[in-house]
């Protein structure tokens, strides 16, 4: 069983080598200088105690950054060779009871049919996630997946009438 727990700054060299590890699959860290920004928005995400990894030993193999005040999920990567043991879960827990549930929680993802998408978007529907809207970030197509609180779910899924998450 892994364990979330809060990233600090004496992790950042090896949050950074997972981030690296991965980079092939998110849109805007192709270059090194995306991932130096990148470094410089997770050490922001640390101070802040928004920052979230799980460790085996002295690796991290899995990342998750979260807004309170967005009240979103910002990135979630989990290591290629330890996906499939509950380690997205994990993350996305930790995240979830850090946000306020009272509220839309959102998370930018692959959209359907994308090759890398199958696993993130059953991660987020599994936590009650619903499809929202079409976006493109750093120009690559993406969908905004809502998490809507419980006291509106029922109005969400079933009124016509009821408000989009985003204003159009």
């Amino acid at each position: 069983m892994y364990l979330a727990v809060e990233g600090s700054e004496a992790d950042i060299d090896a949050w950074m080598a997972t981030v690296k590890s991965v980079r092939r699959v998110f849109p805007g860290l192709e270059t090194d200088a995306a991932l130096k920004e990148h470094r410089e928005t997770v050490l922001r995400f640390m101070r802040q105690k928004r920052a979230v990894c799980v460790k085996n030993g002295d690796r991290i193999i899995g990342v998750l950054l979260f807004s309170v005040k967005h009240n979103m999920i910002c990135c979630l990567a989990v290591a290629d060779d330890c996906r499939k043991r509950g380690i997205g879960s994990e993350l996305l827990t930790y995240a979830l009871a850090r946000l306020d549930r009272t509220r839309p929680v959102t998370v930018s993802t692959f959209r359907e049919g994308d090759k890398n998408g199958a696993a993130p978007r059953a991660l987020y529907e599994k936590y009650g996630f619903i499809p929202g809207e079409l976006t493109l970030e750093f120009g690559y197509p993406n969908q905004i997946f809502v998490l809507y609180p419980e006291s509106m779910q029922s109005t969400v899924k079933t009124d016509p009438e009821a408000p989009e998450p985003f204003p159009p």
